[in-house]
């Protein structure tokens, strides 16, 4: 597997993290949003809770291994042909904002089963609280992650919808990068 970028893809790694962490918020969303089809207090829809926070955690690792896979694979291919600088700034902006959303949501899911003094199921174990029970500071929490969790639609829609402009529109090489190369 290549662990270094090279000047028109990303590394094997990162590539693959990309997408798979794709399908998995995709599933986290999807869960979580199909869990309001049953009553509460319904095993189904405990299930699809369950399933929203042990793939919720599963993003917090995965997105760890994708910054280490970030950091190690070096320098980022370059965009062909080179976008303004305006389209640059806002393409880190909001990277860096996609990054603090899949570091911040689990933690806080997690946080929010730790205060509610709930159990935090994660494929079969069960992690330990990260805080002392407090079920006001859970609802808190639990506001702003809902809140998050729907400004997390428009900021994940605006980097799909920018990588659509880049191949559609302006027909550089941006979203080519993020595949693995034609042999």
């Amino acid at each position: 597997m290549n662990f270094k970028n090279t000047t028109t893809h990303y590394n094997t790694l990162s590539i693959a993290l990309h997408w798979l962490m794709l399908i998995l918020i995709v599933t986290v969303y999807g869960s979580i949003e199909l869990r309001e089809l049953f009553e509460k207090g319904t095993e189904t829809r405990d299930a699809f809770k369950m399933w929203h926070f042990m793939l919720g955690l599963s993003v917090l690792v995965l997105v760890s291994v994708r910054l280490v896979a970030r950091v190690v694979g070096g320098a980022e291919p370059a965009i062909k042909p080179e976008p303004a600088k305006w389209q640059n700034t806002l393409a880190k902006c909001v990277h860096l904002a996609l990054y603090v959303f899949m570091f911040a949501m689990p933690i806080a899911g997690w946080l929010i089963l730790s205060m509610a003094g709930k159990p935090i199921p994660f494929f079969g174990l069960e992690l330990p609280a990260l805080a002392a029970q407090n079920n006001e500071l859970a609802k808190s929490i639990k506001e702003i992650h809902e809140t998050a969790g729907e400004v997390g639609y428009y900021v994940i829609g605006l980097h799909a919808a920018a990588a659509l402009f880049h191949h559609y529109i302006l027909a550089d090489n941006t979203v080519s990068r993020m595949c693995l190369p034609k042999k």
